[in-house]
């Protein structure tokens, strides 16, 4: 809590963009406009006026005027990594019209709660603060990223964490650690299209990625179809 404000996460959402009805992710929606009304009604459902949201970019494949339009039907002040399919955000005519974004950036760091959070639509595997604890032996910074969905890349990052967390690296003390990935994909359709708290998407994570080691060598067997 900050001030009876919540800070919330989220990235993928894509609005405007038809085309992942029937490609990548599959949406269960019959229509873009279907898709587009659902994830308002979900997100604000969640969100309050005052709420801090970050997206992790790709949240409007449409134009300036239609993301516009969407952005201010969404509850919360948002800020915004930028990701490959935002080319509104950085358009002039968006840029003098609307002050739906507090931030509009590609990387930023925040603090959330004493952690440290790395935003970015990209996931990155060796990030600024990876071993920082506290005293009891407790990691204290997040790696939270979108842009690879819910798809074959998503599984080959879990295969990556998987390989490197069987090799230990000495430290300065002598001792032996392993390397920790503290990384969490915060795509919208992992939360049914509401943004979440770190410590939602800490639970959440930890189940769904549970879930992926266990059928880890059955899901790079046979990649989903895109």
């Amino acid at each position: 809590m900050y001030d009876n404000r919540m800070r919330l996460y989220i990235s993928d959402l894509h609005f405007h963009h038809e085309a992942l009805l029937n490609h990548l992710d599959h949406r269960p929606f019959s229509s873009v406009e279907e898709m587009n009304e659902h994830m308002i009604e979900k997100w604000n459902s969640k969100v309050k006026k005052s709420d801090e949201v970050f997206v992790l970019g790709d949240i409007s494949h449409g134009n300036v005027d239609n993301s516009i339009k969407v952005l201010n039907r969404l509850n919360g002040k948002l800020s915004l990594m930028i990701g490959n399919h935002d080319s509104f955000a950085q358009k002039s005519k968006f840029l003098t019209t609307s002050t739906r974004f507090r931030k509009i950036s590609h990387y930023t760091e925040i603090s959330d709660n004493n952690r440290k959070v790395i935003l970015s639509h990209y996931p990155i595997m060796f990030y600024n603060g990876q071993f920082e604890q506290k005293k009891e032996g407790e990691y204290t910074t997040y790696m939270l990223y979108g842009h690879v969905h819910n798809s074959f890349d998503e599984i080959l990052i879990n295969k990556f964490i998987e390989e490197a967390e069987k090799y230990k690296r000495e430290t300065k003390e002598g001792t032996f650690i392993p390397t920790p990935f503290q990384m969490i994909n915060v795509f919208c359709m992992f939360s049914d299209y509401q943004p979440l708290s770190l410590d939602e998407w800490i639970e959440l994570d930890r189940e769904r990625r549970k879930n992926i080691r266990e059928n880890l060598s059955s899901l790079l067997n046979t990649p989903p179809a895109l």
